[in-house]
This record gives structure tokens, C-alpha cells and sequence, in this order.
């Protein structure tokens, strides 16, 4: 973390001329011969940068930069390769998911039969009555969704749970219903389903009723050793694709403490805006803490809850019922007075609201939460925050720009989820990760990926963004396409704008965190189609390569 006065200097930079910038500091690295987009509107283009303290020192033309290298300064020629600045993944979860890769069976396969061939060979090596996991599990990209008779199959002496990918249902086997005490003449949960056909259960369990199977399993509590190690192994693999900080969306003071601890130990990889899940705030507000406090590297952020369910899972709260499915309109999580409550202690305790809200009901009723919270304890600047805000309508557009929220769109989800879009229809999808009609609105929306809800790709991103095509060729939405351009700086600035963080990051310019990657190829001269290939060849965060291919 740098000290005080280095950042008092940086801040002040803009104003020094050059050379009393090189009086208090000398470049570490150069990096120069570089087709460089800067997201910086006073320069939108550069050459080279210079680096000292981790942070951008100069940003300019090769010769302008070049001669500014000292003794120590170490160059790199970029080879004429396109440069953006470090990449924001604004909403996922790197610790639970980081968990999950050291625990649980990767189940995002091609086939029902692969699936439960990876899960019988993960239970043949546990210990009889032990609980199988696995995750990443998605039931569109299989021939059908898992059933239950199938884990009893994969698994007879096991308790099996499978977690799709979004993170709001789970496929169970009958041990783990009976381990969960669950009968015919058990109801379902509020918020909650448990899938029912002329056969009994399906082994589809969903939001609220996930948590009734999760609370049968024995407790096991993260070691700090492991929590370090989840870190470790999600940072490294998120620096590969070009992020440089992530948003954790539902974080606890566990993964908090697992965050600056890999920091400590040089095995953080990313910069981590920790929103702390709803269930601690009385204990993050006893022990004084709120939105802001930490470093460059590890900051507490706001505080979620959840109005709705899922968008890939179909359990979104919608104003009009799902495609082929006239009785049904998916599933509230929290009543309007409880995110009233638990927003308005949160807000005056000086936390920034972040609320997932996926379906318009859902989103209207987590603006009017924000609405008279507003009112009643009014505050500079609160940057309240829609977590995926999916499904918009004009009304709903012009209470977000009256509050100026902040929506965090899913950026992937046209491509990699599209055979899901005719759950919602075409006209629908019009108005579903409305990134045209946002903009125009004059709104900040983000990039996200909600992993593992969706993979962390930014060149996916843009491709699904630019093109609102999926791989089959199917075009959801198309009078919502952005340019390259606009999409980047939803990754970027608008990401650090999100956090409260736009005057350190988010663009390359002086003074700003030295955060950036290096891509194969240029997005501006790709073909649109294919976007989602351009390889990412290294990342830098604070100076430092985090990642080289």
C-alpha cells in the first residue's frame, strides 16, 4: 500500500510540471512502442507509459516517455500491440468461487453422462455417506437437466448436491433430500422451490430451498490456509483473462480476512472491492467498519441483498409471465420492508446499497427502497447500486437517472447463455442488459460477470455486447448493441466510478494505478464475430506483471 505522501503527490501530479514529477520520482518500468487506448479523454491515444511507485508516472509519445528512463528503468517494447487499461469485473464471487474449485467437482460438461461419470468417480474415492459437490453446472447445455434418479445412480451412497452455475439452484439426489428432512408434505420455503413432477421430486431444488439442503451438510469451516489458497487460485486465473479488480458480491468477514491475507503473502493477483453479504451487517457495523475503508488492494465496499432470483436459472421476478410457463413469474427473496430496513440502517451507517435485482418487478421495487431511503436520510453522492438490472422498461430508466444508480449488468450473457433467451422472447430480450438504452440515459452501467455465473472473458464480453449474438447465430436484442468503444469503458472507468475508485483507476493516465493489459489483437479491427478470441497476452496491476502468456 503506498504511504500518504506518495498518494498526496500522485493526486497532485496534474498540476506539477514534468520535472518536478522527476525530481520526487524515477520510471521502474517503460513501456513503449505500444498502441495505447487510454480511456482518458484529455489523450485518448498514447505510445508509452511510464511507471513508477506502481502507478503511471507519464503517459505519451515513445519520444516523449523514452528519455525519462534513469539508470534502473527497465523497458519493454509492446511490439505495436494494443494496450487498455486493467479490466474491472464489477460483480462476481473470487472467494466462494476459489472455494469451490479446490472443493468440488467441475461439472460445466457437455453431456448429463459426463457429468455424472465425473461425480460416480469423485464418490468412489469418498468415504460412503460423505457428501459429493460439484458446481458449475449448467442444465441448458445438456441434452436435459440432471434428475434426481440419475445422482442416485452417479452416487448410491452419497448425499449428492450439484450447484448451477448462477448460483440459485442445485440439482440433489434422494439422500440429500432425506439428509435435509425432506418429505412429500414438506412445503415449499418462501423464496423457495422444490421441484415436484408425477414422479415425486425432480432433484431440482431452487433459492431458498437450496439453503434448507446446504443446512443439512456438516459445517465446514474455511481454514485461513485455504481461504489464501481459494484466493491465490481465482486471482491467478482472473488476471489471465485481463482483469485487474473484481467486485465480491456477497462477501463475509472470512473472505475478507482471506483477501488481505493473500495480499500479505504477494498472492493476490487482482484488487478486491468486498461488498459484504446483508446477513453481517449488524457485526460489520459494531465493529465500525463501512464503505471505503482499506487500500488500493483490498476495500470494503457495500452492502447486498437480494430483491429476486436468477436470470440463467429462470427465477428472475418478471412482470409478465416466462415463455411456455403462463402461471409462472419466477421468485422475490426479500420483501419490500426488510430491504427497506436492512438498506436504511446500512445507508446511515455510511454503506453503499447494492441490491441484485434481475426482473422489472424486482428492480422497481428495490428503486422505490432506494427512492425513500433517498428521501429520508439524503446523502452526497450514495451511488446506489442495481446488481444486474436486467429487465428494463422506460419508467424504470427514469427513476435510475433521477437517483443516478449505478446498474451492474451480466456483460456475457447474450453469448454464453443465449439458449436460455427464448425463456423471456424476443421482444423481451429488447429490453434485458439494456446497455444502448442505459447509456443513452446517461447512465454508468459496468461490466460483470457475476462468475460463476458466467465465465470472466472480456473479449466475450465485448462480442456479446457488440454483436447481442449467441454462438448459434441467434441475434437477442439487437437495438441494444454499443460499440467497442463504449463497452470498454463499461469494463473500465465506469467499473471504477462504480466503487467510488474513478480517480485511481480505470483509465492510463498520470497519477492513476498502473493497471493494464496487453491483447493479441486489436478490438477495434477485429471482426465482431469473432471478439471473444483475441488472446490477452499479459496483464500489469500495480506495476507488476500478474500474468504472461
Amino acid at each position: 500500500m503506498s504511504k500518504l505522501s506518495r498518494r498526496d503527490f500522485v493526486y497532485g501530479m496534474g498540476v506539477l510540471p514534468l520535472s518536478a514529477m522527476l525530481r520526487t520520482s524515477e520510471p521502474e518500468l517503460i513501456l513503449y512502442n505500444g498502441n495505447i487506448w487510454t480511456v482518458d479523454p484529455k489523450q485518448p491515444r498514447a505510445q508509452a507509459a511510464a511507471i513508477s511507485g506502481g502507478r503511471f508516472l507519464a503517459v505519451g509519445s515513445d519520444h516523449e516517455v523514452l528519455p525519462l528512463a534513469a539508470g534502473r528503468s527497465r523497458k519493454v517494447d509492446l511490439g505495436g500491440r494494443i494496450v487498455l487499461p486493467g479490466i474491472i469485473d464489477a460483480h462476481s464471487h473470487p472467494a466462494d468461487s476459489g472455494r469451490n474449485h479446490l472443493r468440488m467437482v467441475a461439472c460445466d460438461l457437455p453431456s448429463t453422462a459426463k457429468v455424472t461419470a465425473a461425480l460416480r468417480e469423485r464418490a468412489d474415492k469418498t468415504p460412503p455417506g460423505q457428501w459429493v459437490l460439484g458446481f458449475l453446472y449448467d442444465d441448458s447445455k445438456t441434452e436435459h437437466p440432471l434428475t434426481r434418479q440419475e445422482l442416485d445412480s452417479a452416487a448410491p451412497g452419497h448425499p449428492v448436491i450439484v450447484y448451477h452455475r448462477g448460483g440459485h439452484i442445485a440439482f440433489v439426489n434422494s439422500l440429500a433430500l432425506r439428509a435435509a428432512g425432506v418429505t412429500d408434505q414438506t412445503p415449499d420455503p418462501d423464496g423457495g422451490l422444490f421441484e415436484r413432477s408425477a414422479g415425486g421430486f425432480t432433484g431440482r431444488v431452487a433459492d431458498k430451498a437450496v439453503a434448507v439442503i446446504d443446512k443439512a451438510m456438516p459445517e465446514r469451516q474455511a481454514s485461513a490456509q485455504e481461504g489464501r489458497d481459494a484466493v491465490k487460485l481465482i486471482s491467478k486465473m482472473m488476471a489471465s483473462h485481463g482483469i485487474t479488480s473484481t467486485g465480491d458480491a456477497a462477501a463475509s468477514p472470512d473472505d475478507l480476512r482471506a483477501y488481505q491475507d493473500a495480499y500479505a503473502g504477494g498472492d493476490l493477483s487482482v484488487r478486491i472491492y468486498s461488498i459484504m453479504f446483508v446477513d453481517f451487517l449488524d457485526r460489520m457495523i459494531a465493529s465500525g467498519i463501512h464503505t471505503g475503508l482499506g487500500d488500493e488492494w483490498v476495500r470494503v465496499g457495500g452492502i447486498k441483498q437480494f430483491a429476486d432470483g436468477s436470470i440463467s436459472e429462470r427465477t428472475a421476478r418478471l412482470s409478465q409471465p416466462y415463455v411456455g410457463r403462463p402461471d409462472y413469474f419466477g421468485l422475490f427473496l426479500s420483501t419490500e420492508e426488510q430491504l427497506y430496513e436492512n438498506g436504511k440502517k446500512a445507508h446511515a451507517a455510511g454503506w453503499q446499497l447494492c441490491t441484485h435485482a434481475n426482473g422489472d418487478v424486482a428492480i422497481d421495487r428495490t428503486l422505490t427502497v432506494y427512492e425513500r431511503i433517498h428521501k429520508e436520510i439524503p446523502r452526497k453522492d450514495p451511488r446506489f447500486r442495481i446488481e444486474h438490472c436486467t429487465l428494463i422498461n422506460d419508467s424504470l430508466i427514469r427513476r435510475m437517472k433521477d437517483l443516478q444508480a449505478i446498474p451492474v449488468p451480466f456483460s456475457g450473457y447474450v453469448y454464453f447463455h443465449g439458449e436460455k433467451m427464448h425463456f423471456y422472447g424476443a421482444e423481451r430480450t429488447r429490453h434485458m442488459f439494456a446497455m444502448r438504452t442505459m447509456l443513452d440515459a446517461g447512465l454508468r452501467p459496468t461490466d460483470s460477470s457475476d462468475y460463476t455465473a458466467s465465465p470472466f472473458d472480456p473479449m466475450m464480453w465485448l462480442q456479446s455486447q457488440v454483436t447481442r449474438t449467441d454462438p448459434q447465430g441467434n441475434v437477442w436484442g439487437p437495438n441494444q448493441r454499443i460499440t467497442v468503444e463504449e463497452a470498454i469503458r463499461c469494463g473500465t472507468i465506469h467499473g471504477a466510478f462504480a466503487s467510488f475508485e474513478e480517480h485511481l483507476k480505470g483509465s492510463i493516465e498520470p497519477g492513476k494505478l498502473a493497471d493494464l493489459v496487453v491483447l493479441g489483437r486489436d478490438p477495434f479491427r477485429e471482426n465482431p464475430s469473432t471478439l471473444a478470441t483475441i488472446p490477452v497476452e499479459r496483464t500489469l496491476a500495480g506495476g507488476k506483471w500478474t500474468y504472461e502468456s
